[in-house]
């Protein structure tokens, strides 16, 4: 697997050459190819600021003589008014990354503030929130990152770091002990380190995984606080447990008061609103 800065570069590599093309003629048309710069991250709205290190390292892929110096860390609570780094290079290399810049770090802030929004309900238990492959094609490196930085935790990465086992698989294999079975023999042939998980969506089906064993982790799918207390209570601590579905950040704490180990929640990434930043050239 590659790592994060292998996969960052890469992405950096594809959102350039989708922006820039044949050449960015409006610079080109109008800044001496010499003429340096420097300009500020100007913060427009409250929340969690995320991508500084990210919008350094798109500074340096393009220059990398360039000078990122930060004012704020990933993480921080940010506020209007306030700036987050200023950037000195080349004005071409300022121009041609200050729109790829902003739209990663408003994306991955609107992110992790919402993230944290959710964090921040269940801090007084023992519930982790993780978020779900319900991404942006192509830009999941950075959206999962955006809520680890937001304090939630990543699931799988992708189809490849765990199995899942979901109805769809459940249904097209013919039964859910079958489809365990045949997960847990592909496991051992193949890759003993990988993890299995199963989709339950009844409280039949809960019994049938924990007397059937060969899994890591169950999701207990659209199950309301109820039905999850005695879903649990039927786990008692067998298995890892993870709540899904229908749950927001109006009743997560229910949930979380389950005692259930982990709540996985889509709108972490796909309802997110991007926040408001510029870039702006600092003019002497």
């Amino acid at each position: 697997m590659l790592t994060f800065d292998e996969q960052l570069d890469i992405l950096i590599k594809a959102a350039l050459a989708e922006d820039i093309g044949d050449g960015d003629h409006s610079t080109l048309s109008s800044i001496p190819a010499d003429a340096a710069g420097k300009a500020i991250l100007k913060i427009k709205q409250d929340g969690i600021l995320a991508g500084m290190e990210v919008a350094a390292a798109v500074f340096r892929y393009k220059e990398p003589s360039s000078v990122f110096t930060p004012f704020k860390k990933d993480g921080e609570a940010m506020q209007a008014g306030e700036v987050a780094f200023e950037v000195e290079a080349s004005v071409h290399t300022i121009l041609q990354c200050e729109r790829l810049v902003l739209n990663c770090m408003q994306r991955m802030s609107g992110i992790a503030t919402l993230t944290h929004s959710y964090s921040d309900r269940i801090k007084g238990y023992k519930t982790k929130v993780l978020d779900t492959r319900k991404t942006t094609p192509n830009f999941r490196l950075l959206e999962k990152e955006a809520v680890r930085i937001g304090g939630g935790h990543n699931h799988r990465m992708g189809l490849y770091d765990m199995i899942m086992l979901k109805d769809n698989h459940i249904d097209y294999c013919g039964g859910l002990e079958k489809a365990i079975d045949r997960a847990w023999t592909y496991v051992q042939e193949v890759n003993p380190a990988l993890k299995i998980e199963v989709e339950t969506r009844n409280l039949d089906e809960v019994k049938r995984v924990v007397a059937f064993g060969k899994v890591n982790r169950i999701m207990l799918d659209n199950f309301t606080p109820e039905q999850l207390v005695e879903a649990l209570q039927i786990v008692d601590g067998k298995l890892e447990t993870e709540a899904s579905g229908g749950i927001n950040i109006d009743n997560i704490e229910t949930y979380a008061k389950t005692g259930v180990d982990y709540i996985s929640v889509g709108a972490l990434i796909h309802q997110a609103k991007s926040l408001d930043l510029s870039l702006k050239a600092a003019i002497k």
